[in-house]
């Protein structure tokens, strides 16, 4: 055992962010959350966008706790969701970032896919479609605030310019962009120039374990400490899979929380006509690993319903309507299809199944418990699909399924991806996007070393998981 040394992760979720104090040593891993605060999108007359300024307001006010309970943090390294971005002038913010979940979106494509073909595309990114991807995005951008932006940043690296004053794009978070070589792993200067886009938008790149910078003197005097800012896995998936206790030759993974990311991981991107007619994606990971995985809906469905529910004022705890789903037969719940696009905007999600089961001539869900026992049984359905196709178009013999982040505290889906996946599911850590993220900056700061391996058995070693063995 050793005396514990700190850092601080900003984990900024699609639906919540928080700041998590992380102490970490030999044979020790903990993470304290030493602030909480929501992540809720606010419509403006012109779409749905992100409350950037807020969210960072709110992360130095977490930061101000860490110093509070420890004086000395070696370092920082904040991580969030993929796609969506801030543009700037001259360190200025033009306008409120948009939500990937606005309508927007659809006009991005159409003038992409009149530039370069679909198959094309992924050839250069190797990314899955998705309609918000960063490319897309831009493209529905209007010319003239193009013309007027200097320099592009992801939600991660918008924060850490805040905190450094330094303008850099982790390449985990970069590779959602759709403008990342996914053989070299750098800017496709081709692609950029054929969409038209101004190349000195895109930062210089920067890897995992990189410093940043230090922080501002006026960031400082808010938060009452200084510390340099480390670049992390930034994509909230990197830095969840670092953190995901497995033989990665042998499991795949699934980082579930308002999305499901189901994959394995593999040395060097698959590129084949099978990988993309799939919808399968490669995405960068820590130490130049990449991430062959699909995006499923995830949890979003289910707490999208239980918003809807909670309109009228009725209080509802997940937990009971859970343990109400769990005495539905799984015979009698309708297994839709979670992917389908009707699913991605904020709305009402139990009318949208009832749509779905009618137009597939399926008797829809009667009560809320029958409609959360469907949730459940068409996620882990997705889960079970995705594992099968990512293992097989990676090469990988999965014998476990991990199973990490919020959706690890949901024993019904556990138990049902289990079951479907007719493979054992190891399930936990629930913090592990923070985990990560603290893993990789006590590897830059000399407090632990080794390859990913080593930093996932320490993860194995410290925090308490749950198997759940497939039933018939």
């Amino acid at each position: 055992m050793s005396t514990p040394r700190a850092v601080a992760a900003i984990d900024l979720g699609a639906t919540s962010g928080r700041v998590v104090l992380g102490r970490i040593g030999r044979g020790i891993l903990e993470a304290e959350t030493v602030a909480r605060f929501p992540n809720d999108p606010i419509r403006l007359g012109n779409g749905l966008h992100w409350d950037a300024a807020g969210l960072y307001g709110a992360s130095l006010r977490g930061l101000r706790e860490a110093f509070r309970a420890e004086a000395r943090l070696e370092s920082i390294g904040v991580d969030s969701w993929a796609v969506d971005y801030g543009l700037l002038r001259e360190g200025r913010l033009l306008g409120v970032p948009f939500h990937y979940r606005d309508e927007r979106t659809a006009r991005g494509v159409a003038a992409v896919e009149a530039t370069i073909a679909r198959d094309e595309l992924f050839a250069r990114n190797g990314l899955q479609f998705l309609p918000f991807t960063t490319a897309y995005q831009l493209a529905a951008e209007p010319p003239e605030l193009m013309t007027v932006a200097d320099t592009l940043l992801l939600m991660p690296d918008l924060i850490a310019f805040w905190l450094t004053g330094a303008r850099r794009a982790e390449l985990t978070n970069a590779s959602t962009t759709g403008l990342l070589a996914a053989r070299t792993r750098r800017w496709d200067d081709e692609l950029v120039a054929a969409l038209g886009l101004p190349r000195a938008l895109l930062p210089a790149l920067i890897a995992p374990g990189e410093r940043i910078g230090e922080l501002l003197p006026s960031v400082q005097a808010v938060v009452g400490g200084a510390a340099p800012v480390v670049a992390v896995g930034s994509h909230d998936t990197a830095s969840a899979v670092v953190a995901v206790p497995m033989r990665a030759e042998a499991a795949a993974y699934i980082s579930c929380g308002t999305w499901g990311l189901v994959g394995v991981e593999v040395a060097h991107p698959v590129l084949t006509p099978a990988v993309r007619a799939a919808n399968v994606t490669n995405e960068g990971g820590v130490d130049g690993r990449v991430r062959l995985l699909h995006n499923v809906m995830g949890l979003w469905i289910l707490s999208e319903s239980v918003r809807g529910w909670s309109r009228g004022g009725e209080e509802l705890a997940l937990g009971t309507l859970l343990a109400a789903a769990a005495q539905v037969p799984a015979s009698a719940a309708p297994v839709f299809d979670v992917d389908d696009p009707r699913f991605l905007a904020p709305g009402d999600m139990p009318a949208r199944i009832d749509a779905w089961c009618d137009e597939h001539g399926m008797a829809p869900p009667r009560t809320r418990a029958a409609y959360v026992r469907a949730i459940v049984e068409s996620l882990a359905q997705a889960f079970a699909d995705a594992v099968a196709t990512t293992s097989r178009l990676g090469g990988v013999d999965v014998r476990t399924v991990h199973l990490v982040g919020g959706g690890a505290l949901n024993e019904l889906l556990c138990q049902r991806t289990a079951d479907r996946c007719g493979l054992p599911v190891v399930a936990g850590p629930v913090e592990a996007t923070a985990f990560g993220n603290i893993l990789v900056q006590a590897r830059t700061a000399g407090i632990i070393t080794g390859e990913l391996e080593d930093l996932r058995d320490l993860v194995a070693r410290t925090q308490e998981l749950r198997r759940y063995e497939p039933r018939a």
